[in-house]
């Protein structure tokens, strides 16, 4: 096949909805940039897009079946991944009181990523072979396993953000593959449980002040309080149309925390206004739908399964950001895919989308 009738055979809407994301966070990031003269952010930012959309397009072209069928490259995957989580603890710099981030020369690698979409192909993996028994428990036991593995591993980072990532993405795949709901009933009483204890044992003291500070913001608002109230304030003062890029007060003026990461929504709700968050929030309907799709339009139950797991993955972290943003969610340090400043949750999300790619040319 020539690679011009490959590239009509990919779902370009997926692709363009990824990309016009991207670009809008582009954007935002280099607005956030003014203030301090800095565009190093911007820039790399740019490089890390042109590498994604290039890794995506040549993914597409290697036949997913090669993975789904050989066990022993999956599991690979998924011990490599372990040990690069492990490996953080001893060569990993701290930054900001967190472990998360490998660096090479001046670029930051995060193997959280990785673990995300080696976890959720070890999962498809597995379901696919076992759906019709998914009533006996031992099968979300030992999934869980899976799982348990790496989040234990990412919260003593302390990535509790990504733990929960993980968490989703097991549960989220374990309910499509056909969960009996008294086992769900019971999944649900263990992580309840396993919260209050981890709140009593496990928990920093920061951790447990920004719950407390989403619970009553008021209570610190110079303080844990501070990061949700300039938000809100942000998003609030963008109006319609917005303030315009390089000109939003809480932006510009360094009031808003984390502006190109967490809270990279309110710079855009308040640049760009309502008719940019409408925007963000259509494309993103419109990547979702497509992810979707794939998955339904997928001939095999890995493929089905591994769709679902992408989506679950995005969707969740989509869905805490911008709660984050709006003040409905505790802030816990989760970027808005596609549009936050990050190299490696950028790339590592078009990997995904390149082996979905694929499965819209080999199996739809």
């Amino acid at each position: 096949m020539n690679i011009f009738g490959h590239i009509k055979r990919l779902d370009l809407v997926l692709a363009i909805s990824a990309i016009f994301l991207s670009l809008m966070g582009l954007i935002a990031i280099y607005s956030a940039c003014i203030s301090s003269g800095d565009f190093s952010d911007a820039y790399r930012q740019g490089v890390f897009l042109l590498l994604g959309i290039l890794t995506m397009t040549v993914i597409s072209f290697f036949d997913n079946r090669t993975i789904r069928e050989n066990s022993a490259i999956i599991l690979s995957l998924y011990f490599f991944s372990v040990i690069l989580l492990i490996g953080i603890f001893f060569f990993a710099p701290e930054i900001r009181g967190i472990k998360s981030w490998y660096m090479i020369g001046p670029i930051s690698f995060s193997p959280i990523e990785l673990m995300k979409i080696s976890l959720i192909i070890v999962l498809a993996k597995y379901f696919s072979r076992r759906h019709v028994e998914m009533y006996k428990i031992r099968h979300i036991i030992l999934s869980g396993i899976y799982a348990f593995i790496p989040a234990v591993l990412i919260f003593f980072q302390p990535e509790f953000g990504s733990v929960m990532v993980i968490v989703a993405i097991w549960v989220g795949i374990l309910m499509v593959s056909g969960i009996r709901l008294k086992n769900f009933i019971i999944l649900c009483l263990f992580g309840i449980i396993s919260l209050v204890l981890m709140w009593s044992f496990l928990f920093e003291d920061y951790q447990k002040t920004r719950i407390i500070s989403y619970v009553n913001p008021q209570e610190d608002p110079l303080g844990a309080g501070w990061n949700r109230n300039q938000a809100l304030i942000a998003i609030g003062s963008g109006g319609v149309l917005g303030k315009g890029i390089g000109n939003g007060s809480q932006v510009q003026n360094g009031f808003l925390p984390e502006p190109k990461t967490d809270f990279i929504f309110s710079v855009i709700a308040e640049e760009m206004g309502l008719i940019g968050v409408t925007t963000l929030l259509s494309l993103f309907a419109i990547f979702f739908w497509r992810i979707l799709k794939v998955a339904l339009d997928a001939r095999s139950n890995f493929s089905r399964l591994f769709a679902i797991g992408i989506s679950i993955s995005i969707f969740f972290q989509v869905i805490i950001n911008i709660g984050m943003n709006l003040g409905i969610l505790p802030v816990i340090g989760l970027p808005l895919p596609l549009v936050s400043s990050g190299g490696s949750n950028l790339v590592f999300t078009f990997i995904a989308l390149g082996i979905l790619q694929n499965m819209v040319v080999t199996e739809s």
